[in-house]
C-alpha cells in the first residue's frame, strides 16, 4: 500500500505543474469540447509511458540523449506554433470561435502535446522509472494520480464557465496560454 500511495503522490507533484498539456486540457474543458476524448487521451498516454518506465526503458532513453534532443526540437516547435496560434485568439476576437474545428483536431492536439513533449520522457520514464524500479504497484498508484488528475481538471473546468462567460476572460486565458507555450518552446528549443 506505501508503494501505491508513494506512486500517488509523486505523479501528482510531477504533473500539477502548469505546462502545455494541462493548459489545453483546461481550455478544452471550458469550452466542454472533446473533454471525455482528451482526458481519455491524456491519462492513457501517461499510463503507457509510466508502465514503460517502470519496466525500466529509462535505461534505453538514457542511451539514446538525440532521441531526447529531436524530441525537444520538434516539441518545441508544435508550442511556438500552438503559442502563436493561442495568442491570435487572444488578440483577434474572431479567432474565438470554434468555427470549422473538428472532431478529431483536439485529439491530435492532445496527442501531440503529449508525445512531442520531452519532458513527459524525462518524468516518466527516467525519474518515476528509476524511483519505481519494477514496483508495480508504484505504477499503478503514480496512474491513478494521472487518471484523478486529468479527469478532474478536464471536467472540473465547467465550474469556472460562469468566470469565462465574457469573451475577455477568454482572451486572458489565451494570452496566459500563449505566453506559457511559447516561453515553453523556447525554453525546449534553446536547451537542446
Amino acid at each position: 500500500m506505501t508503494d501505491l500511495l508513494l506512486g500517488f503522490g509523486t505523479m501528482m507533484t510531477l504533473i500539477i505543474a502548469i505546462g502545455a498539456q494541462n493548459a489545453f486540457v483546461l481550455r478544452q474543458g471550458l469550452r466542454r469540447e472533446a473533454v471525455a476524448k482528451v482526458v481519455a487521451v491524456c491519462a492513457i498516454s501517461d499510463a503507457i509511458l509510466v508502465a514503460v518506465g517502470v519496466a525500466g526503458f529509462g535505461a534505453i532513453v538514457e542511451a539514446f540523449p538525440a532521441a531526447i534532443t529531436v524530441a525537444a526540437v520538434v516539441g518545441g516547435l508544435f508550442l511556438l506554433g500552438y503559442g502563436f496560434l493561442a495568442a491570435r485568439r487572444a488578440v483577434t476576437p474572431s479567432a474565438l470561435d470554434a468555427g470549422t474545428a473538428t472532431s478529431s483536431r483536439p485529439v491530435l492536439t492532445a496527442l501531440a502535446l503529449t508525445w512531442l513533449n520531452p519532458h513527459v520522457y524525462l518524468d516518466t520514464l527516467l525519474l518515476l522509472g528509476s524511483i519505481a524500479a519494477g514496483r508495480w504497484l508504484f505504477g499503478v498508484g503514480a496512474v491513478t494520480a494521472s487518471i484523478t488528475w486529468f479527469v478532474a481538471l478536464g471536467f472540473g473546468a465547467r465550474l469556472l464557465s460562469p468566470l469565462f462567460a465574457k469573451p475577455r476572460a477568454w482572451r486572458v486565458l489565451d494570452g496566459l496560454i500563449a505566453a506559457v507555450m511559447i516561453t515553453l518552446g523556447v525554453t525546449l528549443i534553446a536547451g537542446s
